[in-house]
């Protein structure tokens, strides 16, 4: 088997950590043809991505995080190509959800080289203008997307702790925001939502930012998405909230509502939202779901 190595193109982590010379490593042991590549930028790393699959090669396989992981997803899914992770990014969410934890190198080299793959869901992002772009975990807008504003202007910590510190800063100046939200719902209904919200995420993986299980019952292989919303209230009371939503017990207090839909539409002026770590665009936009989009490596009993 072929395959293809891409390495963050922009920081390098794959690198940085080892994670992706110890990769080749393992994957070249069980038999495996590996190539690394790795652009300059994230344009470059598309093209030199889409020129090996333009080759012919088996498999593509991601040393990096989120944001990585997404630059090939907008390559691979649909193409039948299997994609592999080895988490060792700033947030690696799409990893932990095929069960694979940070500079797990040789659990996920072996469901590699098994052959081991699930089919899951991805979602969908259709921008005013048309442009669509897809996402594995989750977007964030609102406080969401202020937090990942920040925790991506800071230089330090790395990993989860970025994003908890980012959430206390943006916490003081917290503040409602008015939203309009169309909801296809899974039974096929709709619903419509005008009000003042603090966030609103849709989930097509249950976690973000590392590890935060904003929308907790969502599961990338259902065929739906989960959307959480949570409404104002006094700080005090939303700080009580924060330690529940680090457990995933969020959901059954008063000012969060979650839906499972087919499709939503997210409406709010001023606010870039945030998918797989990264801005995907300002708001209006259509997030639907994209079912068995993406065949991925996963260890064995993961799916």
């Amino acid at each position: 088997m072929n395959v293809t190595l891409l390495v963050n193109p922009a920081a390098r982590a794959g690198m940085h950590t080892g994670a992706a010379p110890q990769a080749a490593e393992r994957l070249r042991a069980h038999g495996l043809r590996t190539t690394i590549i790795s652009g300059g930028s994230a344009e470059e790393s598309s093209h030199l991505l889409q020129t090996a699959i333009d080759l012919g090669t088996d498999a593509v396989v991601v040393a990096g995080g989120d944001g990585t992981v997404n630059l090939a997803i907008q390559i691979v899914a649909g193409t039948g190509i299997p994609l592999g992770i080895i988490p060792s990014g700033t947030g690696n969410d799409l990893a932990a959800a095929v069960g694979l934890k940070e500079l797990d190198v040789a659990r996920a080299a072996e469901a590699i080289a098994a052959g081991l793959t699930r089919e899951i869901d991805l979602a969908r992002v259709t921008r005013a203008d048309g442009s669509t772009r897809l996402f594995g975990t989750v977007l964030a807008s609102g406080f969401d997307s202020k937090v990942n504003d920040r925790a991506n202007a800071m230089r330090w910590p790395r990993g989860g702790s970025r994003y908890n510190i980012a959430i206390l800063i943006e916490f003081l100046t917290l503040a409602g925001i008015p939203y309009d939200i169309e909801l296809e719902l899974a039974d096929g209904t709709t619903e419509s939502i005008t009000t003042y919200l603090v966030m609103a995420t849709v989930g097509n993986g249950r976690t973000y930012g590392g590890g935060i299980p904003i929308c907790p019952d969502a599961d990338p292989s259902d065929g739906v998405l989960d959307v959480t919303i949570v409404r104002p209230a006094g700080r005090l009371r939303l700080l009580r909230l924060l330690p529940r939503v680090y457990k995933g017990t969020h959901t059954s207090v008063g000012e969060v509502s979650t839906y499972r839909v087919r499709s939503v539409r997210l409406s709010s002026p001023g606010v870039t939202a945030y998918a797989d770590g990264d801005p995907i665009g300002a708001l209006p936009l259509t997030i639907d779901v994209v079912p068995k989009a993406l065949r991925i490596f996963a260890p064995a009993g993961t799916g």
